[in-house]
């Protein structure tokens, strides 16, 4: 159940050049002006959409790619190799789910192989194979840098400093991941539901595919496909902007729907606040009867724990902190 929409079930439509561009290098010039009209479409963007394009990142494209070959070289190793790194717990370094026919109660089915790995405050990679520790970690340094860039953007939307946001969650020991995501093709498994719907946990996803299309959000009540742009993010608001925000800027409700006889590739950058921190709307954004808060705060480990055990129940960790006004 989506912890912020309707709950029916809405028709696939494709409008990508709808989604908000957000255009990174304006962001970071240094001229105040275009910095200024930055924030203000960042703004727009999450409250309208909970998502946004973000092209002139500065990540180069050789990187990307370099990543996304030796991420399909990891995936095409033996099963026996990845069950070296076979997920046990929600907080292990390195976690690889490799089943492809996982189902939860809901009958969903999930059709996806992942790398999970912890990447800061420590830095955790398979050592196999060759290069891609080095790699990963080059890659996550730079995707993280753009990540605090746009949360002092955010900040700034919201009427904060831009470092409001980082000293409040103490974003310098922020927990982050790099979810490393295959998808075979319809030749391979024959389903066409890769991923079901759901939020992210934290504050932005940074999402890159390998040119294969397959992510939708909801947007307006309808499934929203969204087309492969070349060397483009995609930017996700997640759970704790929704909580922090006080439920101005909403997590993105997105799934991953199969329909190419191409394998697709992600590399999802999740960005929480630290472990240790309690996380619950701004003191800022809460004013009395006016503006109450809208969710309990609850440490961001916890919560970690809490989506875990909660999705195969097909329930949302909303369900327990958000108060009903």
């Amino acid at each position: 159940m989506s912890p912020n929409e309707s709950n029916g079930e809405p028709t696939s439509i494709e409008v990508q050049d709808s989604i908000p561009v957000i255009d990174y290098s304006l962001l970071t010039s240094g001229v105040a002006n275009e910095r200024s009209k930055v924030v203000q479409d960042i703004g727009k963007a999450c409250e309208d959409w909970g998502c946004f394009m973000l092209v002139n990142h500065g990540i180069p494209e050789t990187l990307i790619q370099e990543m996304m070959d030796l991420s399909d070289e990891f995936f095409n190793m033996t099963k026996e190799e990845k069950l070296e790194f076979e997920a046990h717990g929600v907080f292990d370094p390195i976690r690889c789910t490799s089943r492809l026919n996982l189902v939860n109660q809901n009958k969903d089915m999930l059709w996806r192989e992942c790398l999970r790995l912890i990447v800061h405050p420590d830095f955790n990679c398979p050592k196999k194979p060759l290069g891609l520790s080095e790699l990963a970690s080059d890659y996550v340094k730079r995707t993280r840098a753009v990540a605090m860039e746009l949360v002092k953007g955010v900040s700034e939307s919201l009427g904060f400093e831009a470092s409001y946001m980082n000293h409040e969650l103490n974003l310098d020991a922020s927990f982050q991941l790099l979810a490393i995501n295959y998808y075979p093709s319809i030749l391979e498994f024959d389903a066409s539901l890769g991923l079901v719907q759901h939020t992210d946990h934290g504050l932005l996803t940074l999402l890159y595919e390998n040119g294969v299309s397959g992510l939708e959000v909801l947007h307006n009540g309808k499934w929203v496909g969204i087309g492969s742009v070349p060397n483009a993010f995609f930017i996700l608001s997640a759970d704790h902007l929704e909580i922090f925000s006080n439920g101005k800027y909403k997590g993105k409700l997105h799934r991953t729907v199969m329909k190419d006889e191409r394998k697709r590739i992600t590399l999802v950058n999740t960005n929480g606040p630290s472990l240790d921190t309690i996380v619950g709307p701004s003191t800022r954004l809460v004013d009395g009867e006016n503006r109450p808060p809208r969710f309990l705060p609850m440490k961001y480990s916890e919560y970690l724990e809490c989506q875990t055990r909660l999705v195969t129940a097909g329930k949302h960790p909303f369900d327990e902190i958000r108060i009903h006004i």
